[in-house]
């Protein structure tokens, strides 16, 4: 698990590296508008990739017992899938172009029925993937992908392609994938039967209904600020939240995935899974609750230096965001529990509450307050509420387990966030830096040099007391 885990890591924060110097330089080059409309077709296909999915790629890891044939079947049935899901993008394009009034969406929403394509046909060879822990090859797939389709997008940008530029990236992403999947797991199309596909039916649809439910939770936010407020205010927010979930993607994608291979194979082990996952909760919870304090005091310095001036009305946003991160850091390693212990229903059940919370929050905060501001207020708020109550879920009914230890977890953690509060506060009252190279040196100063010995110390009086 830990050698695995740092395969994936390697993975990750290269890819987070080579990820910020794209991003960086097409946000010189392309508007906020440009970046807006990319995000209502990508919000729109991760909506048809999810119908497409099913569930299925989970369910291939967790079901030991399928077989070669029954994994050509079910192959057979995403490909299928996937050019339905594609062909329907492709005919809807005119109707999307016109609720949102852009009539550049046609031909973008056309052009990116071939990502929708490509992101079926990839389920069951990733699925595979993860099921033989083979993640030096994942490693080696994200070093070919990503620099080629982030190298085509500059170029396009440069060439003034505007937002085809951000289309091109994500769809050579996509095709790149596939062709490499192919190359390391080679399927075969077969005439589908329904046996195999029972097989994964049970675990797969609670899987599958609730990545539904939880999509309107997490993408709602963006389909109506696109709509009702603007694509620019759209941008604005969407840079706010990709960058403050830059973190919680990076460690949460680094164990998430390493998780469910490894926690299936004692399925049945209720107590020995809460265990395991007690310590990797600590970890999370020590890493995410100061972080979440640095993102909120580095707000304008961060925003400033990735993105550019033009970009400075994100930075309210970000602020706070951020204070959400620590929270999401740790929530978002559950759902790999809740399939790993074989219980996806109560996956769904968990989902369906917390997305019914948070969009309330989101339509409180467009409809009502009408500002982003009070948007992410009200957003941050439901996703406290979300975290305890799929904790509770997961702890008191899934693993059946005491809820006391998970508490004790989030002990410490907390400590160390609260000594990184009031130094970065004190840096922010009593030191004037202009420079913002020098002024982010300095916040991060605080959270990895001097507010860790701080804690340590306090932590070893505390344990000579007793």
């Amino acid at each position: 698990f830990i050698s695995s885990t740092i395969i994936v890591a390697i993975t990750k924060y290269s890819s987070v590296i080579i990820g910020l110097i794209i991003i960086a330089v097409l946000s010189r080059l392309l508007t906020p508008d440009d970046f807006g409309i990319i995000t209502i077709i990508s919000v729109l296909a991760v909506f048809f990739n999810l119908i497409g999915e099913l569930g299925i790629g989970v369910a291939i890891i967790q079901k030991k017992e399928l077989t070669k044939g029954d994994i050509n079947v079910i192959f057979s049935f995403t490909v299928v899938v996937g050019l339905m899901l594609a062909f329907l993008f492709f005919i809807l394009a005119p109707l999307i172009a016109s609720f949102y009034d852009k009539p550049v969406l046609v031909n973008i929403c056309r052009l990116f029925s071939i990502n929708i394509f490509c992101a079926c046909c990839n389920i069951v060879p990733n699925g595979l993937i993860l099921k033989d822990k083979n993640f030096k090859f994942l490693m080696f797939r994200q070093f070919i992908i990503q620099p080629i389709s982030g190298a085509l997008a500059i170029i396009a940008a440069l060439a003034g392609w505007g937002v085809y530029a951000l289309l091109m990236q994500l769809i050579a992403g996509s095709v790149l994938m596939f062709l490499t999947n192919y190359f390391r797991q080679p399927l075969k199309l077969v005439c589908i039967a329904a046996q195999p596909l029972k097989k994964i039916a049970s675990y797969s649809l609670y899987q599958f209904l609730f990545g539904f439910v939880n999509y309107f939770a997490r993408n709602l936010d963006k389909l109506l600020i696109g709509k009702y407020i603007s694509p620019a205010a759209l941008g604005y927010y969407e840079k706010s939240y990709r960058l403050m979930t830059l973190p919680i993607d990076t460690l949460t994608s680094v164990i998430s995935p390493v998780i469910q291979p490894y926690f299936s194979d004692f399925q049945e082990d209720k107590e020995r899974i809460y265990r395991y996952y007690l310590k990797i909760i600590h970890l999370l919870a020590l890493i995410g609750f100061p972080l979440s304090v640095f993102l909120h005091f580095a707000a304008k310095e961060l925003i400033l230096i990735v993105f550019g001036e033009q970009w400075t009305a994100a930075i309210p946003i970000f602020e706070i965001l951020a204070w959400s991160s620590g929270i999401q850091i740790i929530l978002s390693s559950t759902g790999a529990i809740f399939q790993a212990a074989n219980d996806t229903k109560r996956l769904f059940i968990a989902g369906v509450i917390n997305a019914l919370v948070l969009v309330g929050a989101i339509c409180t905060g467009v409809f009502i307050y009408k500002s982003l501001n009070a948007l992410a207020i009200v957003f941050v708020c439901a996703l406290f509420f979300c975290f305890f109550q799929s904790y509770t879920t997961l702890i008191k009914i899934t693993l059946k387990q005491s809820f006391i230890p998970f508490l004790k977890q989030l002990l410490l953690p907390l400590l160390f966030g609260l000594t990184v509060f009031i130094l970065e506060l004190a840096v922010v009252k009593w030191i004037e830096i202009d420079n913002l190279y020098m002024s982010l040196a300095v916040k991060m100063l605080v959270v990895t040099v001097i507010a860790p010995p701080v804690m340590l110390r306090y932590y070893r009086y505390k344990n000579n007391n007793k």
